[in-house]
């Protein structure tokens, strides 16, 4: 699943738009290397947000295989680091 998708179908993000935008201002990263919208997030992946005060972290735990996701499901496929 591409990294855009992921990031909002696990509702780190409210729209995929903003997702996109995300990765083309360079501040996520996948395993510490910036990445492009398309690319490719596998199980085990450390998502990395940089925003402007903090870092968000997280590591993928699965992918999900439906468009959208209840929001009270986002711990079985998303583990936030410290």
């Amino acid at each position: 699943m591409r990294v855009d998708k992921f990031i909002n179908t696990v509702n780190i993000t409210k729209r995929r738009t903003i997702a996109e935008d995300m990765c083309k201002s360079g501040v996520v990263y996948i395993n510490n290397s910036k990445v492009k919208a398309s690319k490719a997030v596998k199980i085990g992946d450390k998502i990395t947000i940089k925003f402007l005060e903090y870092d968000k972290n997280y590591e993928v735990l699965q992918i999900p295989t439906t468009k959208t996701i209840p929001k009270s499901a986002k711990d079985e496929y998303i583990k936030e680091l410290s």
